[in-house]
């Protein structure tokens, strides 16, 4: 029986964990996203950065000269709140400069030029799921304002097996409309290109690493 010397085992090792890496290069290199999404820059960036209100959120509404108008409702999990006249209304989704002027519209059946304002009192913590190739998937807890990068962050970042350019959101299109899947690439995120770091996470969104 021949024993190689330890300079030789750890030659063939070398070599062994070369040939490794190259396979793995080759693997990433080839690596051709599945299924159906959007680029980000396609999707377009929101325009206005105000707060969109989420189930969970406490809403202040105030009808001016209208006490018995007004009222201090919590957005219930199915995007919906209950008020005076109006009775059930979707609010997830909107901001509340939109929802203060589709309110003012509903509220001229019964009055005259209302003036509405909507505040947020309570805003429900941005909680989104990081699933996929990272070290911590799960449930993240986020500030609101947070990318998609955060969200990796608090994942405790991408495993070695992630593909860079296999990074997506998948969020819901609205109360009834169907779920979108929007592409993120890894450089994109980290160079600062503009579609990609102004891109804000909704609750309920979910973050994939492939």
């Amino acid at each position: 029986m021949s024993v190689l010397d330890p300079s030789t085992r750890g030659a063939e090792n070398a070599a062994m964990r070369r040939c490794l890496l190259v396979v793995l290069l080759g693997v990433a290199g080839c690596y051709a996203p599945r299924g159906v999404f959007i680029p980000v820059d396609a999707y377009g960036a929101p325009a206005s950065t105000e707060y969109v209100i989420a189930p969970g959120d406490t809403l202040q509404v105030r009808v001016f000269q209208q006490e018995a108008m007004s009222a201090r409702v919590r957005v219930r999990a199915d995007g919906k709140v209950s008020l005076p006249l109006v009775n059930d209304l979707v609010v997830e989704g909107k901001t509340p400069t939109q929802l203060a002027a589709e309110l003012q519209v509903k509220l001229k059946e019964f009055i005259n030029t209302p003036v509405v304002t909507i505040s947020l009192e309570e805003t429900r913590p941005l909680s989104v799921s990081v699933v996929g190739e990272v070290v911590r998937p799960g449930v993240v807890v986020l500030e609101p304002g947070a990318g998609v990068l955060h969200a990796i962050a608090a994942a405790g970042g991408l495993t070695d097996f992630a593909h860079k350019d296999g990074l997506f959101v998948v969020r819901k299109a609205g109360p009834r409309g169907k779920p979108v899947r929007i592409r993120f690439t890894w450089e994109a995120l980290t160079s600062g290109d503009p579609a990609s770091v102004k891109f804000l996470l909704l609750p309920q969104d979910i973050v994939v690493a492939e």
